[in-house]
């Protein structure tokens, strides 16, 4: 288990995290989201100690994480996949960390089979593609078979095929009961993997969650309705402040109210429907509209 606990830092007059308070649990893969600048890669570094906060506390299973006596068994993490000698190969690299830290040779060759990288083991780093590097990196967080695994867009560079691998991989560590910690920018594979959401913005807890109530909340949530009384439903719904929108096929979108009050309407008022289907919103969408104004880096949607 991560708990931070009104976690702040500052960088000159710039307060990149604000307050932060927030746990991650055991057993359930976390999502750690929010837009560039929002203060993600510096709490992950406050966890891991390699920054000092200017307020708050870290928890890492009760205690601070630089008094763990086997910190690698502790938290297993990848926050840069290209922190390794290039002139190394694979194996080499993970071998100098095991010897460092008390850890076998045969683990060594273990996790070198779990990510994939057995067959260019003695290879040279420096020659490895961006994906392999990724797969390297993890690799390096499994090393010590932590307790809990933390890691910065770990699907970055991997092709579909690693992609499928990492997510069952995370999903197997949760299961295990173990505390998965990971942060992406990419929403979609985010919305396939993570239980938890705990959302950042301009250093502040915007949301602390799970992904089915995140995504329920949402008013990108919307209703598809068909029914040969559209013009009727719909100026009965406007007139109650209820968004709706004619599509060229006839068929109604709705939003902001569910299937079964649009239902409840309809019959009311003695309106036919053929169909009534709620349209789920994305991760993306309603992480776009929750972070909004939380923006740092605008760009112009209108530019090629």
């Amino acid at each position: 288990m991560i708990e931070v606990r009104n976690l702040t830092k500052r960088y000159g007059k710039v307060t990149a995290v604000d307050d932060v308070t927030f746990t991650v649990h055991p057993g359930f893969v976390t999502g750690f989201l929010g837009p560039n600048g929002a203060g993600k890669s510096t709490t992950m570094r406050m966890i891991l100690g390699l920054d000092k906060p200017d307020g708050g506390s870290v928890l890492v299973n009760g205690a601070a994480y630089r008094s763990a006596r086997a910190p690698v068994a502790e938290i297993g993490a990848l926050l840069e996949a290209k922190g390794f000698d290039k002139a190394r190969s694979a194996r080499n690299h993970l071998l100098t960390l095991a010897t460092t830290t008390g850890i076998s040779a045969k683990r060594v060759d273990e996790v070198l089979t779990l990510v994939g990288l057995s067959e260019v083991a003695r290879s040279k780093a420096g020659g490895f593609s961006l994906g392999m590097g990724q797969r390297l990196g993890i690799a390096v967080a499994l090393l010590g078979d932590p307790r809990m695994v933390m890691l910065d867009e770990p699907v970055n560079g991997l092709d579909p095929d690693g992609v499928l691998w990492i997510r069952n991989l995370l999903r197997q560590l949760a299961d295990e009961g173990r505390t998965v910690f990971l942060s992406s920018h990419l929403m979609t594979e985010m919305e396939l993997i993570a239980d938890q959401l705990i959302i950042i913005g301009r250093g502040k807890i915007l949301a602390d969650t799970t992904m089915r109530e995140f995504i329920a909340a949402s008013s990108a949530n919307r209703v598809r309705v068909a029914t040969p009384g559209a013009a009727e439903l719909r100026l009965r719904l406007e007139s109650r402040s209820i968004d709706c929108e004619l599509l060229d096929t006839g068929a109604l979108i709705v939003s902001g109210v569910s299937a079964a009050d649009i239902g409840q309407e309809a019959f009311a008022a003695g309106i036919v429907l053929h169909e009534l289907t709620p349209l789920a919103a994305s991760l993306e969408e309603a992480f776009m509209e929750l972070t909004r104004d939380s923006v740092q880096f605008h760009t112009d949607g209108a530019a090629a």
